[in-house]
């Protein structure tokens, strides 16, 4: 192939026919250059037929740099290959990527945005420093013949049209060192069922709404389609605009025209993300009783930046450490493992060190099934502590290990609140929707509704997963979570619910 400029002139490439001068033709070999005992190659080429040499000289002229090179990429202005096109499959994501809502995993193959947590690739994405393939085609593998490419030990990808077989519970490794695990699709991406409404304008909104609460009666479809179809931030929005046209507070408004469950529901969807967990960790652990439930689900599925920021914010609304208010709650080894996970602090690294991920395999197998009695700090330092990629390869090297998943062995070693807070750090580290899917069936399902846990995850998780706990939920009951909504509730709170929940799968 040639490109524009190419060959140089002045010879160089191809080489001349001997005979012509100095070995290799005008300039090169450059002036002064040492010998390097090729003085006599003019001498030996003598001995061989001139005519010959010469013809073949020619032709390996018009191959390699005369008019016959085809030229298989269009010639660019300024040379070299033409520019890629914009937009296209492969290219790597901006560095001017917008940081999406809290809790959010960045999409796949992209780049975490600052101050978020960055977690490995989907089974059968592209590796990493490989092009993204056009939709419908799967990566080529490594060599014609070969099946697409994925992770070691991952099995291969199926033909179109065919399902996803279930993740392997153990991954296999090449050897020891760092490498990526592979962990389930549903824990990444923006999936959540409300985006960003086009053509937005918060005046207008803040008009619909007024006009909704005005006079007698009140317009609650009216509200259910202008909030239930904004973002969290639109929302801010249309609160503040509601007040410079009005001169009026929007939530107390809402407050005096809506009621039950119907009005819990807007008014969360009112709050900021953080506001709204403050509020629900500080119902939580006020009173008689303590929904500890509530506790282990925020703590055990909000990232740093989210969890760090809830605490600041806890203390600004109620003059009082978010830790403080833990420990006047809860007591021993639970208490502890909410305080290790209100720190925000858990590494947040993608790579893998396999020999570490052994050793935590190991150490925690010594301080459970191992002995008797159970080491639950032990447990503790290592579930509160390491990264998400890490411990998806540890749990997978426990049960290579110790033929038992490490959900069996913490039911089999703990009980109480501390059991069911280490299932749910697990379940959450494992497959986030699946766990949120449990969650909102556990809450639907015999007599009576958890209505708090229902409004909660579908309020926090609208624009995050939604799209792929719903996914879950359908997987794991047979029937939508749609349709178990529209059968749990009834009047304005459910047809909130519904828009919130986005359509029926």
């Amino acid at each position: 192939m040639s490109y524009p400029g190419y060959p140089p002139p002045g010879g160089g490439y191809p080489p001349a026919a001997p005979g012509g001068g100095a070995w290799g033709g005008a300039g090169y070999p450059p002036p002064n250059m040492p010998p390097i005992g090729l003085d006599n190659m003019a001498n030996y080429a003598g001995q061989f037929n001139q005519d010959y040499l010469s013809g073949m000289a020619s032709n390996m002229s018009g191959t390699f740099g005369g008019a016959n090179v085809p030229n298989l990429y269009p010639g660019a202005p300024g040379g070299g290959y033409p520019p890629i096109p914009p937009g296209g499959f492969g290219q790597p994501p901006s560095a001017q990527q917008p940081v999406p809502p809290y809790g959010m995993y960045p999409p796949p193959g992209g780049n975490a945005p600052s101050g978020m947590p960055s977690y490995p690739p989907y089974p059968g994405a592209p590796v990493p420093g490989q092009p993204m393939p056009p939709p419908g085609q799967q990566p080529p593998g490594p060599y014609p013949g070969q099946p697409p490419m994925t992770y070691p030990g991952q099995p291969p990808m199926p033909p179109p049209g065919q399902q996803q077989q279930p993740v392997p519970s153990y991954p296999g490794y090449l050897g020891s060192g760092t490498v990526t695990p592979a962990v389930p699709p549903a824990q990444f991406g923006n999936r959540g069922t409300i985006t960003d409404a086009p053509g937005f304008d918060p005046l207008r909104d803040a008009e619909v709404l007024r006009k909704a609460m005005k006079g007698f009666g009140t317009d609650e479809q009216a509200i259910i389609d202008c909030l239930g179809s904004r973002s969290n931030k639109q929302r801010q929005q249309i609160l503040l605009s509601f007040k410079t046209a009005y001169g009026k507070d929007l939530i107390k408004d809402l407050k005096s025209e809506l009621s039950g469950n119907f009005e819990r529901t807007i008014l969360a969807l009112m709050k900021t993300p953080v506001l709204f967990d403050v509020y629900e960790i500080k119902d939580a652990i006020k009173g008689a009783g303590t929904d500890e439930a509530c506790l282990i689900e925020i703590f055990a599925s909000r990232n740093n930046e989210h969890i760090r920021e809830l605490s600041r914010a806890y203390k600004t609304e109620f003059k009082k450490t978010l830790e403080e208010a833990i420990r006047s709650d809860t007591s021993g080894h639970f208490q502890r493992l909410l305080i290790s996970l209100s720190q925000g602090n858990r590494d947040e690294s993608t790579s893998v060190d396999m020999s570490l991920v052994q050793r935590d395999a190991q150490e925690l197998y010594a301080a459970g099934e191992n002995r008797l009695g159970t080491d639950e700090s032990k447990f503790n330092a290592i579930l509160c502590s390491r990264s998400r990629a890490h411990l998806v390869a540890v749990f997978n090297e426990y049960q290579r290990m110790t033929g038992r998943d490490i959900e069996k062995s913490i039911c089999r070693e703990m009980s109480g609140d501390l059991e069911q807070g280490m299932l749910a750090v697990v379940k959450c580290l494992k497959n986030t929707p699946a766990f949120f899917a449990e969650r909102l069936n556990k809450a639907m399902r015999g007599a009576g509704t958890k209505d708090r846990t229902l409004i909660r995850i579908m309020v926090s998780r609208s624009e995050i997963d939604l799209l792929d706990i719903r996914m879950e939920y359908k997987r794991l009951y047979g029937k939508s979570l749609y349709h178990d909504i529209a059968g749990d509730t009834s009047g304005d709170y459910q047809k909130i619910l519904l828009k919130i929940c986005g359509g029926n799968d």
